[in-house]
């Protein structure tokens, strides 16, 4: 298929949401409108299954996290029986937010301006000087806002529609790599060892776009490259590598697979030498008693998967982090980087996740050699899509060579564009759904 690229191919009066997306190319426009972003946060964010935790984050009652559902500031706590809510952070009497921390421990909410509090699972409990309200409100009747809230493979998901679909079939053929993923435990469940913040001056779909972007990888991230050792730089030369590819999942969902060997950890056959550097490490893990097989499992592991799977709207599950975005307003994005490693005896996983912490700060911590140069990218892409915003954004690469994989997936190499494509489908799909 070929079409004509003039600048305003997508500039049509009168068009809706949907006709700014072609299989080939979506309207810069996509970027820079704040129409369409209202309409985003409506359409897509309200109506999607957003991830809203990992349920590390919440490993017993009482715990709880705050966060957002596109804009709508969220508490996700586990109740007294274990189940995990995510609770709108809004008070029913006059709107103020009931909880601040970011996470922590209690026994529930109350709002700090008229004292009105809440139990884990939103229900009303209590309100001072209650005779006001004889005859004008029953405190059974009132609960916090609350999202439909399911989980898979410790992933936690909440929607504001109450009548999507269930999770694991927005899920779809994505579980299999959520399992797939959470081998990067070595053996043992996975837990969030830490987090941190930032935001660039962007759209949100500039960042989604990037997890499964494997075209940018030599050239964005020379300096990263330059700074690993030889195996590790070895190990992501995927460029002209034939096997590397990238699968459409379905629902706006894709995986870009950088190294296929390590896709399915527990497929390990142990003929793969372990990298050199790790050598005290293992010296270490054999001083606790661990068999070869157990420590060659938690080395192996020391990456995490070799590849990136991305969960339309807002999440990734990038090798060995969680990768996180909120949309603040068209030109501006927040992203948080969750670091993970394996959960069980301290006296073997803390020397691993030690190790782990310090891989994920030379790439993606403030300092690291990847995310400075990462949002540099999207940055700039916002302050060119300013110019000729009507201009298309290209998103064909590889088109021409995309195939369906066995399992019925299209498929490209993993430097093409499929993953946006898929994106971007589902984009078209949801904004067209009046």
């Amino acid at each position: 298929m070929t079409i004509e690229l003039t600048p305003d191919a997508l500039d049509v009066h009168g068009e809706t949401p949907a006709d700014l997306v072609l299989p080939d190319r979506v309207a810069g426009r996509l970027y820079t409108d704040p129409d369409l972003f209202e309409l985003e946060m409506t359409r897509i964010f309200e109506r999607s299954w957003v991830w809203v935790a990992h349920e590390s984050e919440v490993p017993k009652p009482g715990s709880f996290k705050t966060t957002h559902v596109g804009r709508q500031p969220v508490i996700v706590a586990r109740n007294r029986k274990g189940e995990i809510n995510t609770l709108l952070n809004r008070c029913r009497h006059r709107g103020a937010s009931v909880c601040e921390q970011p996470s922590g421990q209690a026994n529930g909410f109350t709002c700090p301006y008229h004292a009105w509090s809440y139990s884990l699972d939103g229900q009303l409990r209590g309100i001072p000087y209650p005779e006001g309200y004889e005859g004008v409100l029953a405190k059974g009747d009132i609960t916090l806002g609350k999202l439909r809230t399911e989980s898979y493979g410790a992933m936690v998901f909440a929607t504001a529609d109450p009548d999507a679909e269930p999770l694991t079939d927005f899920l779809g053929d994505v579980k299999l790599w959520i399992d797939r993923f959470f081998g990067l435990g070595g053996g043992y469940p996975v837990k969030v060892l830490g987090r941190h913040r930032f935001r660039f001056r962007g759209n949100w779909k500039i960042q989604l776009e990037n997890t499964t972007d494997g075209y940018h990888f030599p050239i964005v991230h020379r300096s990263w490259m330059a700074s690993v050792d030889a195996e590790t730089a070895e190990m992501m030369s995927f460029m002209t590598d034939p096997t590397c590819t990238t699968h459409d999942l379905g629902h706006g969902h894709s995986v870009m697979q950088m190294v296929p060997t390590h896709s399915d950890l527990s497929a390990d056959d142990g003929t793969e030498p372990l990298q050199a550097r790790f050598d005290d490490l293992v010296a270490e893990l054999k001083g606790t008693g661990l068999d070869d097989a157990a420590v060659r499992k938690l080395v192996h592991a020391m990456h995490g998967t070799g590849f990136n799977l991305n969960l339309f709207p807002n999440v990734s599950m990038s090798a060995a982090f969680l990768r996180v975005l909120r949309p603040i307003s068209v030109d501006e994005t927040e992203i948080e980087h969750i670091a993970l490693g394996p959960d069980g005896p301290p006296e073997v996983v803390d020397p691993v996740n030690r190790a782990k912490l310090r891989i994920h700060e030379h790439f993606q911590g403030p300092f690291g050699f990847g995310t400075p140069d990462d949002a540099e990218g999207w940055d700039r892409v916002q302050r060119g899509a300013q110019a000729a915003p009507t201009m298309p954004i290209l998103v064909n690469r590889g088109l021409a060579r995309e195939t369906p994989s066995p399992e019925g997936w299209p498929t490209s190499h993993v430097t093409d564009e499929t993953g946006m494509r898929t994106a971007y489908a589902q984009w078209k799909a949801m904004m067209g759904d009046d």
